[in-house]
């Protein structure tokens, strides 16, 4: 005996109408439901989704967006290379805190990679498509040509960190979160100042991104008349790090501490210093940035660092931006939010 042709198996699925029917509701009321609508009241909202766990409903899509007008999917466009996205725990905190608040709202994450300039076509191509409610689109670069793809099609979109370069003339205000780089810089020099260290050099991350300009300015804001010799350039990576903190040695070997602007360069910058010789924090004092809990703590000794919610601001971001969908705002009319940092004490200085 033959088995259950494939068209019988699909048509076995539960129906709208089925859900209707066991929540003692209209095929309107139930659809409504489904579909996140608003106007019904909560007794019979619970009848409904009591009747699909029973059933085991699955919405159709294609209908689903029909009615909503949304595809209940979200891209999250990082502009950076795949070794980096893989190797550098900034990304895998944001990415889960955005995934985690994007599931409460039941939509999906659509990640999008951009390695170089020639896959914009690709990613233009992809919104004109309208596959996606909105964009959350972080670690761009001064030059980045992303924000003018999104608005071209009219994607609402937040972005992770403050566009632009600072003191630039201003273009359209858009949504983003950022924390506060500039004062969590500051305080971290200050704390080197307080330990008494008057050498105090700075890895800086790329000069094409905002959040590493505004380190470069916490820093330069408790020592504006520091050597400009005491700054090297660092990419955010452990590689980069390693480099700029070799080049400061050779510059200036009797430095006495090192602000680094992100964890990886600090853990790079580590490495060299116990290469050379030099004992971390006695003879060198070093802090980091970010607070990624698996290098900070990972070091010897375990890395002073400033702390930023990497994954609450992930979060915040989907929450700002299912408002801009829902014309809501987010409940209020902010256009950004910089969120607080902390400074935190461990061995390295």
């Amino acid at each position: 005996m033959s088995g259950p042709s494939h068209d019988a198996v699909r048509d076995a699925r539960p129906t709208l109408e089925a859900v209707a029917a066991r929540a003692g509701v209209s095929r309107a009321t139930a659809s409504r439901v489904v579909n996140g609508g608003a106007g019904v009241r909560k007794p019979l909202v619970d009848q409904v989704r009591k009747a699909v766990e029973e059933l085991g409903y699955v919405p159709n899509h294609a209908a689903r967006t029909l009615v909503t007008r949304r595809n209940g999917a979200v891209a999250v466009i990082i502009d950076e290379p795949e070794f980096r996205i893989f190797s550098d725990p900034f990304f895998s905190r944001q990415i889960r805190g955005i995934s985690r608040e994007l599931t409460l709202h039941d939509s999906q994450l659509v990640l999008l990679l951009v390695e170089g300039r020639g896959d914009f076509d690709r990613v233009a191509r992809y919104l004109a498509g309208g596959h996606v409610d909105g964009v959350l689109a972080f670690s761009l670069h001064t030059d980045d040509g992303l924000p003018a793809i999104i608005r071209r099609f009219g994607v609402p979109a937040v972005y992770g960190g403050r566009p632009g370069r600072p003191g630039a003339a201003s273009g359209p205000a858009v949504p983003y979160v950022d924390c506060d780089n500039r004062g969590g810089a500051a305080e971290a020099v200050r704390h080197l100042v307080a330990l008494g260290r008057r050498r105090i050099a700075h890895i800086a991350g790329p000069r094409d991104q905002t959040s590493a300009l505004d380190r470069v300015e916490g820093y330069l804001d408790v020592l504006p008349d520091g050597d400009p010799g005491l700054v090297a350039d660092g990419d955010f990576t452990v590689e980069g790090g390693a480099r700029a903190m070799a080049e400061l040695l050779d510059r200036h070997p009797g430095l006495d501490a090192v602000f680094a602007a992100n964890d990886l360069m600090a853990s790079g910058a580590l490495r060299v210093l116990r290469e050379r010789g030099r004992s971390v924090p006695d003879e060198v004092a070093l802090v980091g940035f970010d607070d990624m809990v698996s290098i900070a703590e990972a070091t010897d000794p375990p890395l002073t660092t400033v702390r930023q919610d990497v994954e609450g601001m992930g979060r915040l971001m989907v929450r700002m931006l299912m408002g801009l969908l829902s014309d809501e705002a987010g409940g209020d009319d902010r256009t950004s939010v910089i969120t607080p940092t902390e400074l935190v004490r461990r061995a390295s200085a």
